[in-house]
């Protein structure tokens, strides 16, 4: 047995597939690199941007399961794997609580400007610290956009600093946010009341480009934005740079682009309130150790004739029984 993983997969996942057979690992993600390296795995492991297209579905002609590291599974042609009776097995909650810290010091950085005063102190501005001062949490309103895992740890981890919690999710019932101190509000609302916004979204075609400029005049002066969730939720940088440049954000702090690798010839980077990372939010040790076990064991499940606990289209293991 063959199985291709798109990119380098960590140890765990290792010690478990290496017991069904050998383990080949993409030179590229380009398509046809892909094709033709799947037409004789049996496992597909996706890990990164990779494209796992119709055409590389079919070209895999012994495919039995593709597994995903992580919860993105808009690079993985669901459609395709269905109709081939491909299981795609993926890891939600497996990293929650890391990007959920990670969010949390996006919002403590931004606030507190910690780069700017590391800056200005490294460049001997002892005295610019009485030019501006930093931000609090404390009675500042946290709005949630996306109240799934992630948000949920979040608010979890924003109470400690009494701040009032607020959260967008037509999906989620207002009781499992009041249990969490969390009132659920439309998304105009929320915009328009909260200090600080946190993006936690799958992607969607309702997500898709759902902060636009008609939503960010909505903020109210000096907000700070924070995504760590797809960069496609942002309609344009341009419009993030400009609610920089009048004052309706203080800060912004992203995680995630399009493209990835980021643009870095846009002009937001170059402003004093962005903050940024090359999408590591949920590349906390134990994070990417539970994400690659939990994969790996339910990759292990299919393959020895089992239910997996974590799959997109539970409905081709109906099928096949």
């Amino acid at each position: 047995m063959k199985i291709l993983a798109t990119a380098p997969i960590d140890q765990t996942a290792i010690d478990i597939l290496s017991a069904y057979g050998e383990i080949i690992t993409a030179p590229n993600d380009e398509e046809q690199t892909l094709i033709d390296l799947a037409r004789d795995v049996e496992v597909i492991v996706v890990r990164g941007v990779a494209e796992i297209t119709e055409a590389v579905i079919q070209s895999a002609k012994h495919l039995k399961v593709i597994g995903r590291t992580g919860v993105g599974i808009n690079n993985i042609n669901i459609e395709a794997a269905t109709a081939h009776n491909i299981p795609v097995v993926f890891t939600p909650g497996a990293n929650s609580r890391a990007v959920a810290e990670a969010a949390m010091a996006f919002i403590l950085a931004l606030s507190k400007r910690v780069v700017y005063w590391d800056r200005q102190t490294k460049a001997d501005q002892w005295n610019s610290r009485y030019e501006s001062m930093n931000d609090d949490l404390e009675g500042a309103t946290l709005g949630i956009v996306g109240f799934g895992n992630i948000g949920q740890q979040l608010a979890r981890l924003a109470s400690p600093f009494d701040m009032k919690l607020i959260a967008f999710d037509p999906y989620v019932s207002a009781d499992t946010a009041r249990e969490l101190g969390v009132e659920l509000v439309e998304l105009d609302e929320l915009v328009s009341c909260a200090k600080y916004i946190s993006l936690h979204t799958t992607l969607t075609p309702e997500t898709e480009g759902m902060i636009d400029d008609a939503l960010l005049q909505k903020l109210q002066p000096g907000s700070y934005l924070v995504n760590l969730s797809r960069g496609e939720a942002i309609d344009s940088l341009d419009s993030l740079l400009a609610a920089l440049n009048d004052g309706r954000l203080a800060g912004v702090g992203l995680d995630v682009f399009v493209p990835e690798p980021a643009d870095l010839t846009h002009p937001i980077f170059s402003h004093p309130g962005f903050l940024t990372a090359p999408h590591v939010a949920s590349l906390t040790r134990n994070a990417v150790d539970t994400i690659h076990l939990w994969m790996a064991r339910d990759i292990a499940t299919v393959l020895d004739g089992g239910t997996p606990l974590r799959v997109v289209n539970p409905g081709v293991l109906s099928d096949a029984n």
